[in-house]
């Protein structure tokens, strides 16, 4: 797992790279509650090079966003048609704001 971060004002960009699944989780949440804990409203992730998510990438993802409310939000984008699928199904497509590419996620 590739973990590559830009910061903006108000955002943290935060671009994941490679596989999220149950050894690489703990690594990721980590670091996402991180930026949540120095009190960035806006968590924007980009999965554009992600290769592979299952339901541990999909909990990491759902515990941020959880800790984001009220006041904040997480934003993703680049969803590649195999992380597409795994949203799909898992219906996580619905419960997340997905953008086309990164400004369009930094605009909201």
């Amino acid at each position: 797992m590739r973990i590559h971060e830009e910061r903006f004002e108000g955002a943290v960009v935060v671009h994941l790279a490679g596989r999220l699944d149950t050894s690489t989780a703990p690594e990721v949440q980590a670091h996402l509650e991180s930026v949540v804990g120095e009190g960035v409203d806006v968590v924007v992730v980009g999965l554009d090079d992600l290769e592979f998510m299952s339901s541990a990438g999909l909990r990491v993802l759902l515990a941020t966003a959880k800790r984001l409310r009220p006041t904040g939000s997480l934003r993703l984008f680049g969803l590649n048609s195999t992380v597409r699928d795994v949203f799909d199904v898992s219906g996580f497509s619905m419960i997340f704001p997905v953008f086309e590419d990164e400004p369009a996620a930094l605009a909201g």
